[in-house]
């Protein structure tokens, strides 16, 4: 009895060391700003709109309409091919220089920012959807700065726009095996040669939504390097509902009837949104949401239940996220979904100001977009020493990706938003393209 009792003793402290053991701290993230050549202004947007052969009057009135109303502003970019109007003849090239430009970029400036070395570098992912080329987009960067031969590189591909939250959880799970080590997240996406020039509007949409971006994020368990953390990972949960066909089937790469490529969004993706966010926020928040709040949510549930009284339609979760989270950072993929997130969330517009505005200013950039939208928070001076940050992410498979981070200094970088965060948040989100 006695060595039961001592096996349990030591597991049970072995299992707390561990935990204790396990940190992940976000050291700095850096955003990618594309030259002023790559800005979609109205005159541009018109002129690429009016090369497309293949549209109707009725494919050009939808595409308007959309445009107006999609929450994406004037003065997006979009790569250098499609401005110079060669987006249904790009090349290698074209793809491999777009990736080059953009990862360099942001990877040169955390390297400049915290002062960690290429060679310290233990473990490197990047996130890129739509472009895979050999050697690898992580063997290009080791290459350029001569990183150690011992590195563990990862290249995640066709996983959305929820592909961040999936390397960061990846590093995450790596870090409990390498002790003391300094990681690269890289999240973008190419779309160089993914501009679609036909006339299916499921397909369409992309070419509204999609722009230039990416983030470069540097991550350590180290924890000689808490104390010039901005933030630590706390929470992190992965929900994949592929096995459902209309949510697999509701963000498809595919050929339209024209043959040609193009990446389609149908009518079944708010609903596949929908649920893949409450299947990952049922495992998600009794972690970071007080167990009062969580013990007021079960005992009202039950008590609505008994009395058989119905539950208003925008009600939201029922549970008070705001006991255990701050603030909100929202994929911003399209302004349905902000709008529709903020619903079955019960947000606020001050809530979902940055989602919006992350969007408006720079477009869905992918898997880079959750970071935009965090550095619009730290450049409004929102984020303080010990507030939580729940970043909800979605994206192809279908698939939804939630981490919560807990701030560990007051923030206050301008980051990409520089010299425009007073023009912010704008009076009103219609695009006149």
């Amino acid at each position: 009895v006695l060595g039961n009792a001592s096996t349990v003793i030591f597991n049970l402290y072995k299992l707390g060391y561990q935990k204790k053991d396990q940190c992940c701290y976000m050291l700095s993230y850096e955003c990618h700003k594309a030259a002023e050549d790559q800005k979609l202004d109205p005159r541009s947007s018109a002129r690429i709109i009016s090369r497309n052969k293949n549209l109707g009057i009725e494919e050009y009135k939808f595409l308007l309409k959309t445009t107006v109303s999609s929450g994406i502003g004037e003065e997006t970019y979009i790569p250098k091919n499609i401005m110079e109007g060669r987006e249904e003849s790009a090349t290698l090239m074209d793809e491999i220089s777009e990736m080059d430009g953009i990862l360099f970029d942001t990877v040169d400036k955390l390297f400049a920012k915290t002062g960690v070395s290429p060679s310290e570098i233990n473990i490197i992912v990047s996130s890129v959807s739509l472009f895979s080329p050999a050697p690898s987009l992580t063997a290009r960067v080791i290459n350029r700065y001569k990183m150690r031969e011992d590195i563990k590189a990862f290249n995640l591909s066709g996983m959305g726009c929820s592909a961040s939250a999936v390397a960061i959880d990846l590093v995450k799970q790596l870090f409990k095996t390498y002790k003391n080590s300094f990681a690269i997240v890289m999240s973008t996406e190419s779309m160089s040669s993914h501009w679609y020039p036909g006339k299916d509007k499921s397909m369409m949409l992309s070419n509204i939504l999609f722009r230039t971006g990416s983030c470069s994020i540097l991550l350590t368990n180290n924890r000689d390097w808490k104390n010039k953390a901005l933030m630590e990972l706390t929470c992190s949960v992965r929900t994949h509902i592929g096995s459902n066909d209309e949510a697999y089937n509701s963000c498809f790469q595919a050929e339209d009837d024209l043959g040609i490529n193009g990446f389609r969004l149908n009518k079944d993706l708010p609903k596949a949104g929908a649920k893949a966010l409450t299947m990952n926020l049922r495992v998600l928040l009794p972690k970071v949401i007080p167990l009062s709040e969580v013990l007021r949510y079960r005992i009202s549930y039950y008590r609505n239940k008994i009395m058989k009284r119905p539950t208003p339609k925008d009600a939201g979760p029922g549970l008070d996220l705001k006991s255990g989270i701050d603030h909100f950072c929202v994929h911003p993929g399209w302004r349905a979904i902000i709008d529709g997130a903020g619903q079955s969330l019960a947000l606020n517009d001050y809530d979902l100001e940055p989602a919006r505005m992350a969007l408006y200013r720079f477009g869905n950039t992918s898997s880079g977009g959750l970071w935009y939208v965090l550095g619009y928070m730290e450049a409004k001076k929102r984020l303080k020493k010990g507030d939580k940050i729940l970043m909800i992410s979605l994206g192809a498979g279908f698939k939804c990706n939630n981490c919560v981070w807990k701030v560990m200094k007051d923030l206050e970088d301008t980051n990409v938003w520089k010299n425009c965060t007073d023009q912010y948040p704008t009076k009103t989100l219609a695009n006149s393209s």
